[in-house]
């Protein structure tokens, strides 16, 4: 019996920078629109200090003047 692979299988997908959770499938990220991409900083942020907010006041800052943009505009 031939085993080999069947060309006409379409090889699975490459993987996509920042896809989980927190990520497009996210309805929070979603949400904030043009804040996303300051959110997503954050996120690396927290993930590279081993989740210390204090090393991440910029990334924080920064996305609380975008939300505050996006309230008032």
């Amino acid at each position: 019996m031939d085993r080999s692979p069947n060309p006409t299988q379409p090889s699975p997908p490459s993987p996509v920078l920042h896809r989980d959770d927190a990520d497009e499938e996210d309805e929070t990220v979603k949400q904030l629109r043009e804040c996303s991409s300051l959110y997503l900083s954050l996120q690396d942020c927290l993930v590279n200090s081993n989740r210390n907010w204090k090393s991440c006041q910029k990334e924080v800052q920064a996305l609380k003047v975008c939300n505050e943009r996006r309230k008032n505009a």
